[in-house]
Order: C-alpha cells, then structure tokens, then sequence
C-alpha cells in the first residue's frame, strides 16, 4: 500500500497522493516510526521519513543523495534535548530543515539549505527532533513555527499532539 501526503493550504486540507499510491485509514498510519505527521492553522501533512536515531545514521543523513522523493524525508532523534546544528557538507540537495522540541512543537525552520554548504545551521536549543525535507517545502506548504509534530519519538506524556 502507498502513502499519502497531506498537503497545508490556507484553511482546506487537500490530499495528494503519490503515483500509484491509494489512500488509508488515517488511524491505521497514525504514529508509525516511519512517518511524520505535522499540523498547525494551515492544515496537515505526513511525511514518510527514513530515522536517524544513531550517531552513525545523524552523520551521514541525506549526504550523497542525488534526490528525495515528494512526501518523503529524514527524522533525525536524539537521546535528550539539545542545541540542533547542521551543515550540508556532502548534501547534494536543497533542504528544509524544522526543528521540534521535546513536545514535537515546531521552534524553527531553516528553508532552501545550500547543497555543500559547511555554514552552520542553528536550530537553536532544547531540540529533540529535525524533520529534513525537499527544499522549499516548508513554505510552500505553510509549516510555521509554533505547528507541531507527530511521531513516536516524542513523549506521550508531554507530546503537543499524541499518539493516543
């Protein structure tokens, strides 16, 4: 079965599903370690995302990668809160980097990061999580700050939107 991303569009929620991809339960994806959801004013999306959850795979993220699908993306977790820096050193691709705290709310978004670009990229402090997706997506799909996201990582107990 495929997956679908819901798009943000001011005040309407508009599914786009990717070629061949047939529509599921919303309830039968929700809270999966392979997807990401996010919801704020403008609407929702959901995100099919590769996890980075060791040092091995937050080091080599998307470098080399000569593209990423529509609806997809990496969720890099860390142990505990933290200051979220980033380059893209090796990177081949534009991307939108969004930076979550603990309770998966969104505190910052870095658009359109240079491909091989070595300037550091602050996310700035208590981050927990960094949803990495195509260049120019944020925006576009009018992810802001303050919105927040779903995904298992994040603390049922403190989550700004749980799994429940």
């Amino acid at each position: 079965m495929g997956s679908c991303v819901t798009r943000y569009l001011t005040g309407a929620f508009v599914a786009v599903f990717l070629a061949g991809a047939a529509a599921a339960p919303a309830v039968a994806e929700t809270c999966r370690p392979d997807l990401v959801e996010l919801k704020g004013p403008s609407g929702q999306a959901r995100f099919r995302v590769e996890v980075a959850d060791s040092d091995a795979t937050r080091a080599r993220g998307l470098m080399w990668r000569e593209h990423l699908d529509a609806g997809a993306g990496m969720l890099f977790i860390y142990e505990r809160p933290g200051r979220g820096q980033f380059w893209m050193r090796n990177t081949l691709i534009p991307l939108d980097m969004i930076f979550a705290d603990p309770t998966g709310t969104i505190r910052h978004i870095h658009s359109n990061a240079q491909p091989k670009d070595e300037t550091v990229i602050d996310g700035g402090d208590n981050v927990l999580a960094v949803l990495e997706i195509n260049g120019g997506y944020a925006r576009r799909m009018g992810i802001k700050p303050g919105d927040v996201m779903r995904h298992p990582a994040f603390s049922q107990e403190t989550a700004a939107w749980s799994c429940d």
